[in-house]
């Protein structure tokens, strides 16, 4: 039966939405409701589809943006342009034609876009189409329709399905046909702040005239914010409403300029209309369970319109703990993925295991099992595939508010002052204020694992510390595989006592010599008080030894260094794609010297990966294609004095001068003291990276098992392919492997949390805190100080000037030798770029945070924690990076363009 050319918003349902598109679905749902929505028609995409099909040119467009990225605009601009002056030219069926003239009221219409990828929980595509008001006359009508189908094809709205990953050719248009509302006052209210993510909150903007005036921005409108539980009107800012947007009698609009006397003092809604606007607000997210983005008017009469709703796409989800956890009152939220260097959103079973591996480090720590350890520790929450800690009983405990702001200050500077400022609001008074019941805890846990006793050994013989994590390693490794004949059962049953027995365990183990080394060095600060110059102890961090990551880097650097003897080789790697070198690195088809190197390093590396701490993403032994590419950027480094050799083994000499200089500053006793500290910080302080390296080499080893458990799944048609397990978690995977005849197709579940993973990656901001309400209370951008500089956390002393490269995936990221990296924040596997870059600047982190450490054993300036440094920065504009002040200075001239493959390394992921 052929789909209908017309409907009434009457007739419209939410699952209609492949026939009438996301705006008309929403005025269908609510005018069923009874919200005062203005009556309408829809006119179905089933009429775009009949005047395209006979549009030529159409499908070559579709296979062209089909391969062009989402960054190359020139292109995608041209594709736009061409496919406009197709769908314009294209003639509209008689009938279709006819359905349009016949449908149409015979007053002033709104003539407005629907696309099927419009509105949408999770993309709104809020002025991508065009919208066409106090349309007079049915050829008018049809002429509007006409070019919404053709604003289908505008290059906003190609780039942003493009930079959603919407599929072109599976977008469709249909039109609104609206009766206009003669609005006095007009505008666009949200049921929840989009800057602060407060729910429940409505936030108003109004002017005189149509709405198009605002949402436009072509006016400085009345501002008000309201809480829509109290009706309390919380905020109010006036603006000067000096245009309003007026129909014209026989069709069309006028921009009218309103004096200034008019308008700038007062208010155009009363605070009865403010509450009344409110209440409406509550109603429609009652409806939808989610907040809106809506538009309103007020017609002559003073009768309140609804003209349209959508999704508030752009907030972070409120994080959730498991089903079987409660929790009440305001909470407060640490992201712990961010922290962890790591801004994607995990894998389904990357998030297994940290729910997995919490539920053990809270038993550690209270002595009280976790009911179900699948579901993780009380505190562990999850927003958008993110990991979060329940901050609430650390902010609201005296014990808590001393000792963790305190960690978060040399590994996540931003997230400790936002704690701190915390503490002041009421809502987090604190409650446990006696020390005790946490102190026993931490005995406890310190006297299980004999952490002091190790922690003063390793003082005095710090050889014992290093033996110690030897020893550890030695243990874990024996422990990893499960035997090569269990069963897939056994296989996940060794999965799950691996994550939860094996993992957390590996820090109170070897922690202590790092702690001891990291002491040592606070002692020299307090020795030295104002003798040390700004940077000048951090400095003592250069060339440190025994960290596992630089060593990862440096024996990167040395493979490259033997590539370079071998021209051929050396060629090749600087020709190929490193993705074709990869599938050669499989099939053992690469030359000697890349090949055997690369299997040496492989062997002691290949646990590792970008976003490392997912194990849900293939490891380097896996997929090399990147451990090649940077070993491509290494060889294209040619001038000997800024060998990373070089630079590491200067840095640990200028260390080590320092230390003397110091030590000699004090002189006598106090000097003594603090170079035995600052040698001890030396010794011990590489130790930090290690529990990190083995826990991922733990997480490497669950992923073998569980991909052997993935291909039994596809071996009973349950999966696809044995990647698909990590779209799963292990309960999931227990009852397939369990039920009896056969467990249940999986596919529809795994392809619809790849769907939202792909959506979730393509998010730019991840907050450092959240609250239940929603509130993010790091909502303002990042500080800028009076002479234009950015601001941040000193991280590594020195100042650097140079050519930016924003970066936020290194994969295939080509960084240039002296270039400034700019990213959102870095895990060990994005280290290896440290290596040619010039100086460091990272949205997240602190002193001692991954990137802050390695930035300063290479010698590099690194400021960290630049609140939203990738917006800010863009690459090719000049930055000067002080490591010692945290000040970062960008240059305000154009950015110079990066060339067309690097762009592509700035893809969002």
């Amino acid at each position: 039966m052929n789909a209908p050319l017309i409907l009434d918003f009457r007739d419209i349902d939410a699952g209609m939405l492949p026939l009438v598109g996301g705006k008309a679905a929403n005025l269908g749902v609510l005018t069923a409701a009874g919200l005062p929505v203005p009556p309408g028609l829809c006119v179905t995409t089933e009429a775009y589809r009949r005047v395209t099909e006979r549009a030529a040119g159409l499908d070559a467009v579709f296979d062209a943006l089909q391969v062009t990225s989402a960054t190359d605009t020139r292109t995608l601009n041209e594709l736009a342009a061409t496919a406009r002056a197709i769908v314009l030219d294209a003639p509209v069926p008689d009938e279709v034609a006819a359905a349009v003239r016949d449908g149409a009221p015979d007053g002033p219409v709104a003539v407005r876009s629907s696309a099927t990828a419009e509105d949408l929980p999770h993309a709104s595509f809020a002025g991508q189409q065009d919208t066409y008001l106090n349309v007079v006359g049915r050829d008018a009508v049809l002429e509007g329709v006409r070019r919404c189908w053709a604003s289908l094809w505008t290059d906003r709205a190609v780039a942003y399905r493009a930079a959603n990953g919407i599929d072109h050719r599976a977008v469709r248009l249909a039109v609104v046909i609206q009766e206009m509302v003669r609005s006095e006052v007009a505008g666009v209210m949200f049921t929840a702040n989009p800057v602060t993510g407060r729910r429940h909150e409505a936030v108003i903007d109004a002017s005189p005239g149509l709405g198009e005036a605002v949402v436009s921005g072509a006016v400085n409108p009345d501002h008000f914010v309201v809480d829509i539980a109290t009706s309390v009107i919380t905020e109010r800012r006036l603006g000067d409403k000096r245009l309003a947007v007026r129909p014209v009698e026989g069709g069309g609009v006028e921009h009218v300029e309103i004096p200034a006397q008019d308008t700038a003092e007062s208010a155009c809604l009363t605070d009865d209309r403010i509450r009344a606007l409110a209440a409406l607000a509550g109603r429609v997210e009652e409806h939808y369970g989610t907040p809106q983005d809506t538009e309103w008017a007020v017609d002559g009469d003073g009768v309140l319109w609804l003209t349209q709703s959508r999704p508030i796409t752009t907030l972070f989800p409120i994080p959730r703990h498991s089903a079987s956890q409660s929790v009440e009152g305001t909470r407060a939220y640490f992201c712990m993925s961010v922290a962890q260097g790591v801004f994607q959103p995990l894998t389904p079973m990357g998030m297994q295991a940290f729910r997995l591996v919490s539920s053990a480090a809270a038993e550690l720590y209270s002595g009280v099992p976790v009911a179900d350890r699948r579901a993780g520790a009380p505190q562990f929450a999850e927003a958008g595939g993110r990991m979060f800690f329940d901050a609430t009983g650390v902010v609201r405990s005296r014990v808590g508010l001393a000792f963790f702001p305190r960690v978060l200050d040399v590994m996540e500077t931003r997230s400790a002052v936002i704690l701190r400022e915390l503490a002041r609001d009421p809502r987090f008074d604190m409650i446990y204020r006696s020390p005790r019941p946490a102190l026993r805890r931490v005995a406890r846990l310190g006297m299980r694992y004999r952490i002091p006793p190790r922690a003063v050994r390793a003082l005095v013989r710090p050889e014992s510390a290093h033996r110690q994590a030897a020893q550890v390693e030695a243990t874990l490794r024996a422990r990893l595989a499960s035997p090569h004949d269990a069963t897939p059962i056994e296989r996940l049953d060794h999965v799950e006592r691996l994550l939860a027995a094996e993992v957390f365990p590996l820090v109170p183990r070897i922690l202590p010599g790092a702690a001891a080394g990291f002491a040592m060095l606070g002692l020299a600060w307090g020795l030295l008080g104002d003798r040390a110059r700004p940077g000048e102890l951090t400095g003592v961090l250069r060339g440190l030894p025994h960290n596992v990551t630089t060593e990862m880097d440096l024996a990167l650097w040395r493979l490259a260094t033997r590539i370079r003897e071998d021209d051929k080789a050396a060629a090749l790697l600087l020709d190929a794609p490193a993705a074709e070198l990869a599938e050669r690195f499989h099939a053992r088809t690469l030359p000697v010297v890349v090949d055997e190197g690369l299997r040496e390093f492989l062997r002691v590396y290949g646990a590792r990966a970008v976003a490392e701490i997912d194990l849900g993403v293939p490891r380097w032994s896996e997929d090399p294609a990147y451990v090649i590419g940077v070993l491509a950027n290494y060889l294209r480094l040619d001038d000997p004095a800024l060998a990373p050799d070089v630079l590491f083994a200067k840095g640990a000499q200028e260390a080590v001068t320092t230390v003397r200089a110091l030590a000699a500053r004090v002189g006598g006793l106090r000097g003594r003291l603090v170079r035995f500290a600052l040698g001890r910080a030396r010794s011990l302080a590489g130790l930090r990276e290690l529990p990190k390296f083995l826990m991922v080499k733990a997480l490497a080893a669950a992923r073998a098992e569980l991909k052997i458990i993935g291909a039994e799944l596809v071996a009973r048609d349950l999966l696809d392919s044995p990647g698909d397990v990590f779209f799963l978690n292990t309960r999931e995977v227990r009852d397939a492997l369990t039920s009896r005849p056969a467990g249940a197709d999986l596919r529809a579940l795994v392809a619809g949390r790849r769907e939202e993973h792909e959506r979730e990656g393509r998010r730019r901001h991840v907050p450092r805190v959240v609250l239940s309400d929603g509130t993010e209370p790091e909502a303002v951008a990042a500080p800028v100080t009076a002479d234009g500089a950015l601001t941040g956390t000193p991280a590594s002393a020195g100042t650097v000037t140079g050519r930016a490269r924003v970066v936020l995936d290194p994969v295939g990221a080509h960084l240039e030798p002296g270039e400034i990296l700019v990213c959102p924040s870095t895990d060990p596997g994005w280290t290896p770029l440290f290596l040619t870059a010039g100086g460091l600047v990272m949205e997240m982190g602190g002193a001692n945070s991954h990137g802050a450490v390695v930035a300063r054993e290479y010698g590099i300036p690194a400021v960290v924690g630049v609140a939203r440094a990738t917006e800010h920065i863009t690459t090719g504009q000049e930055v000067t990076v002080d490591g010692s002040s945290g000040a970062v200075t960008v240059e305000t001239g154009r950015a110079d363009p990066a060339p067309a493959s690097d762009m592509e390394s700035q893809r969002i992921t």
